[in-house]
């Protein structure tokens, strides 16, 4: 139906989260009509991305500066007794942007199924051991993951794998709707729920 050049685009948008093959053709349809000035500025803008972003190898956080830690990692002041696992670098911004939670962060790097184990061999679970393990400051670990069906499931089996280490071990309290996700609530409802955590 599309030039090969156009479905090319369409098939390589529709692999982006979220985007299915009809917002991936709206996309390009809407590149098609921009100037080509602006089409620079989004090439550029997408290569200083991959040029200049780093990742932390604390909390696997993007960072971009010329420090080895990204700026929450290498912040002296933080609480390093509590460590809030994210499944990712949205989950982390949307805790971050309510200025309440003072400790440290992994991310995870997703959630998955536990009926497809599969799913597990991508999320850093061996780091998160790692970090615990040598970390003598670690006093808390908050399990903030979404609570999706996907989450729940990861949650469940963060709790049995890192409950050998003897850390306290806390989840978000209420106020996340069951399904809901960290990155679209609002200040409130992740304050509510960070302070009730259990």
């Amino acid at each position: 139906m599309y030039s090969p050049s156009i479905q090319n685009l369409i098939d390589k948008f529709a692999k982006f989260p979220t985007v299915g093959p009809r917002t991936a053709a709206r996309m390009v349809f809407y590149l098609l009509r921009l100037e080509n000035t602006k089409i620079n500025e989004l090439i550029q803008a997408i290569a200083a991305v991959k040029k200049n972003i780093k990742t932390c190898p604390m909390c696997f956080n993007v960072f971009e500066t010329d420090k080895m830690f990204c700026p929450v990692c290498a912040d002296s002041k933080r609480d390093k007794s509590l460590l809030c696992v994210v499944a990712n670098e949205t989950d982390l911004a949307a805790v971050e942007s309510i200025k309440t939670y003072k400790g440290l962060y992994f991310i995870l790097g997703g959630t998955a199924s536990l009926l497809r184990k599969d799913n597990l061999a991508g999320l850093r679970i061996a780091e998160l051991e790692n970090r615990i393990k040598t970390s003598q400051s670690i006093k808390e670990i908050i399990l903030a993951i979404n609570p999706t069906s996907e989450g729940r499931a990861t949650t469940l089996y963060l709790e049995r794998i890192l409950k050998p280490l003897n850390k306290k071990m806390t989840k978000l309290g209420l106020g996340l709707p069951i399904g809901g996700e960290l990155e679209y609530a609002d200040d409130e409802t992740l304050t509510s729920a960070l302070a009730g955590r259990k």
